[in-house]
């Protein structure tokens, strides 16, 4: 499984786009994965094979995310209200 941070994905997107034509790279936000790069032949080739892209998220070592993306609601932000001082 190919992987970099977001941060290296930045700075490094041509590196990201060789390691995406040989399988899908995830790519991780502060030690988590949120986004795949992936070549289209390989998505036709998922969307073809009736799978989803939530099966292509590994468990990161004993953390377990539910990735029902059919049931995903998202949650709200909560906002906090201060006074601001202008002095």
């Amino acid at each position: 499984m190919a992987a970099m941070t977001a941060r290296e994905f930045n700075q490094h997107t041509g590196r990201a786009k060789l390691l995406a034509r040989q399988e899908p790279l995830f790519i991780t936000e502060r030690g988590r994965t949120e986004y795949v790069l992936l070549s289209i032949d390989e998505y036709n080739e998922i969307k073809d094979s009736g799978k989803t892209l939530a099966d292509l998220v590994p468990a990161d070592e004993g953390r377990h995310y539910a990735l029902d993306f059919d049931r995903f609601i998202p949650g709200r932000d909560e906002w906090i209200e201060r006074e601001v001082g202008l002095s």
